[in-house]
């Protein structure tokens, strides 16, 4: 079970990016892991952090800020990487998000969530799979599953 991904829960964990709040199911993260050294692979593209050593593994490592339009800043001492389970054709694989901070541990049921506005297909909200309230504040519910284009994966699996 090391390795694989939970279906069916209602548990999401709540991270933080600038002042927007982001959840992704539980059942898809492996670890919160504390900020590290990032190797930096040449000629990346500039989502893609570089990798990790993940207990002997190498792990690519992208960063939230940019994959969500935000600008970069300096890690602080709350900056950390989830590790996400990513199910790809060919099997499930790891890769680090690094972000601002991760803030708590919800339940969010169905009748917390509301469908992404219609926006027109000018803008693609496909990795967003709702928006939930939890007690004042909106939070964009993640699916893991279209988080990274295929662009973002094959310039993750050519620079690793």
């Amino acid at each position: 079970m090391e390795n694989q991904i939970i279906s069916g829960l209602n548990s999401f964990l709540i991270f933080q990016l600038g002042s927007d709040k982001f959840a992704v199911n539980i059942g898809h993260v492996r670890k919160i892991h504390e900020m590290t050294h990032i190797t930096k692979v040449p000629h990346a593209p500039e989502l893609y952090l570089g990798v990790i050593n993940f207990f002997g593994d190498i792990l690519p490592v992208i960063d939230g800020r940019v994959k969500f339009a935000l600008k970069r800043k300096e890690f602080s001492k709350n900056t950390c990487i989830i590790i996400l389970m990513v199910p790809l054709e060919t099997g499930i694989y790891n890769i680090g998000i690094v972000v601002d901070q991760v803030t708590q541990v919800a339940d969010i049921d169905d009748q917390d969530m509301n469908d992404t506005p219609d926006l027109g297909k000018r803008f693609q909200f496909d990795c967003i799979s709702g928006i939930a309230k939890l007690k004042d504040e909106f939070v964009l519910v993640l699916n893991v599953e279209k988080l990274f284009s295929e662009k973002d994966l094959t310039a993750i699996n050519t620079n690793n």
